[in-house]
């Protein structure tokens, strides 16, 4: 099993459309990218503490790799509106892909350097390395299950 964790917009539609891949074990919506230590949705709201609302993801390499990740990733969000990958606005909904290894990095930055020849504007995605990760408060977790929603305002 291998980690991977993406930030594209609100959590809610990025959990639950990676929760439902095949090889994807678990999707768990979440804080990283930030400076406090166990932050709460108030908190990361307040735009102080710079984490990215965000989705960590464990998988199994042998099922889905992580480049097929990447793709889902790419085609769910719009990768080029800084901080506002989707109707929702500040730098907690930033795109960004929290590497766990050195072949994630490269795999991100290819897979980066391949959509950018697909688009008319630059893609401002944030690739840097994974940090503390945060789980959300247990109301966000599957949250458009819980609420009977099929769906957010990512592309699906």
């Amino acid at each position: 099993m291998e980690i991977a964790t993406f930030a594209a917009g609100c959590f809610w539609g990025v959990e639950d459309l990676f929760r439902q891949i095949e090889g994807v074990t678990e999707a768990i919506s979440g804080y990283t990218g930030g400076t406090l230590v166990d932050p709460t949705y108030q908190d990361v709201c307040s735009g102080t503490t710079g984490h990215a609302e965000a989705v960590q993801i464990n998988f199994d390499p042998a099922v889905i790799p992580y480049e097929s990740l990447l793709q889902v990733f790419w085609e769910t969000h719009d990768p080029t509106t800084l901080n506002r990958p989707g109707p929702d606005v500040g730098r907690q909904y930033r795109s960004a892909i929290f590497y766990h290894s050195e072949e994630q990095r490269e795999a991100a930055t290819a897979s980066l350097l391949a959509r950018q020849q697909c688009l008319d504007r630059p893609i401002v995605t944030e690739i840097a390395p994974a940090t503390p990760f945060f789980p959300a408060e247990e109301y966000h977790q599957q949250y458009l299950m819980k609420h009977g929603l099929s769906s957010c305002h990512i592309r699906q």
